[in-house]
């Protein structure tokens, strides 16, 4: 679980961030829209209760704890996701 202040992000969103961070799985809807940095409005359509509330820490957690690559629009995560996918099968391939 990562805090911030009397927020918190759940430990089951924090190994989907993981996942996309560290192997470019794609999240569900309402990270991508976090991740994305999509307005309060499309966020809120997404977003169950506990989420909702707990917004700050999102915004918390990827401005202290990520790359600035891989956050901030649509292109950067696209990006972020075509490289880790890049370097995934690059790996796979050199076996």
């Amino acid at each position: 679980m990562y805090k911030f202040r009397e927020f918190y992000v759940r430990d089951d969103m924090i190994d989907s961030l993981q996942r996309y961070l560290t192997e470019g799985i794609r999240p569900g809807l309402f990270l991508q829209k976090v991740i994305c940095h999509k307005s309060l409005q499309d966020i809120c359509e997404v977003a169950d209760d506990e989420n909702l509330r707990n917004l700050p820490a999102y915004a918390a957690y990827l401005y202290n704890e990520v790359p600035s690559g891989c956050h901030g629009s649509e292109e950067r995560m696209e990006s972020w996701i075509n490289k880790e996918l890049y370097f995934r099968l690059y790996n796979r391939n050199s076996k």
